[in-house]
């Protein structure tokens, strides 16, 4: 009786202390909130390069595939459909691993006007920037290649570094990524010539019937200039993106360095990114290439070296600042790479990348497999993001 006497008030004091534990988290509002997480967009896609959507209608997106063809996916329903959106296969060519087709991007007015436009390598390995016009933009399910208009046509020296950014800016004219080129080290002096239109950021308005105009206020209008030139100095931007009146800028690196570069819009008329003489904060460290920092030349906000460990790479993607549905991620940067497949975001405040967040694991595949040749992210009317895995066929749609 007196070991059961023992034994009880053992267990007694037991329950009481296990009370003063547990009761006030109990009684404390439940703070823990979901993680975002992916989710898959379609079925498996051929090499997929790019995802967006018409400005005016967030359930369909438009799946770009390398190889020359769009696709339009509906989102509520879940369907891809069978026939091409857009077919440019025979117009692309995919002979080096950088070319195809590569950019698109639906015209503010679409609704109105029915106009897009896409950013391509050509059968002669350059790089075009055409226009389409669709007739019923509200209820296109095809738009024929009759309607296609050639604006813009980009020698390549190279095979690589193709560029392919193409997004209409917060004042409604059409910005155009340009690489260097292409081989190693700008061999041309490409990104820092400027009577040429590679290694830039182009600026051109649309808005005409036919054809493109030079905005007034382009900075190099000179008889010795392009003047379509906005900003030069970059070895491969994919991809650029804007939020609100900043523009970010993912370069591709050399051999050393990746790099962000965040500018507002007044910073990026005439702005110099350094390029070929610097790679991210250094002199690039090839023999007669490398040099001093250009005049006025701006510097990467963010860059990580090469390599292969929790926070290296071998070639950027460049994403968007999410300002989707997704509460934990919102003012975030996403970037990632294409090489080593990790997904990573940083806040830009006061001129500085801040508050960086590993989000490999979070933004990871469902199923546990390994991403493949992450490609870029894309974003829909309403803002929410997507990842798009070109290796592994797949669009992934972050969610809450």
């Amino acid at each position: 009786m007196i070991a059961g006497k023992s034994i009880h008030a053992s267990f007694v004091k037991f329950l009481n202390l296990m009370k003063r534990l547990f009761l006030p988290l109990l009684a404390a509002p439940l703070l823990l909130q979901a993680a975002p997480k992916l989710e898959r967009i379609g079925d498996t896609f051929e090499r997929p390069i790019f995802v967006t959507s018409r400005p005016d209608n967030a359930n369909h997106l438009f799946i770009v595939e390398q190889a020359g063809k769009v696709f339009l996916h509906d989102q509520a329903s879940g369907k891809t459909l069978a026939e091409p959106f857009l077919d440019l296969s025979s117009k692309v060519t995919r002979k080096h691993n950088e070319q195809g087709l590569l950019g698109l991007a639906f015209a503010p007015d679409y609704p109105e006007s029915g106009r897009f436009y896409a950013n391509f390598s050509n059968k002669k390995g350059d790089n075009e920037i055409v226009r389409f016009t669709v007739s019923d933009p509200k209820n296109a399910k095809t738009c024929s290649l009759d309607s296609m208009e050639s604006l813009l046509t980009l020698e390549q020296p190279y095979g690589n570094h193709n560029g392919g950014y193409l997004e209409f800016g917060p004042d409604g004219m059409l910005y155009i990524g340009t690489g260097d080129g292409g081989a190693a080290n700008d061999p041309k002096a490409n990104a820092q010539d400027l009577s040429n239109l590679l290694g830039k950021i182009l600026r051109i308005d649309v808005s005409p019937s036919q054809g493109y105009e030079v905005p007034k206020d382009n900075p190099f209008t000179g008889s010795q200039e392009a003047p379509e030139i906005f900003a030069y100095g970059l070895r491969n931007p994919w991809r650029c993106s804007w939020d609100g009146e900043d523009l970010y800028i993912a370069d591709v690196g050399q051999n050393k360095w990746e790099e962000i570069n965040v500018v507002n819009i007044k910073q990026l008329n005439g702005a110099n990114f350094g390029w070929r003489p610097r790679e991210g904060l250094i002199e690039t460290p090839a023999k007669k290439v490398g040099g001093a920092k250009p005049k006025g030349a701006i510097d990467p906000v963010e860059v990580y070296k090469h390599g292969m460990g929790d926070y290296e790479g071998l070639s950027i993607n460049g994403g968007y600042v999410y300002r989707g549905s997704v509460k934990e991620l919102q003012g975030q940067y996403l970037y990632s790479d294409h090489i080593n497949p990790r997904i990573w975001s940083f806040t830009y405040k006061n001129g500085k990348a801040v508050n960086h967040q590993d989000l490999t694991e979070t933004l990871a595949r469902p199923d546990g497999k390994k991403f493949t040749q992450l490609a870029s992210f894309g974003i829909d009317a309403d803002q929410e993001q997507y990842v798009v895995e070109m290796g592994g066929g797949a669009v992934w749609k972050i969610v809450d």
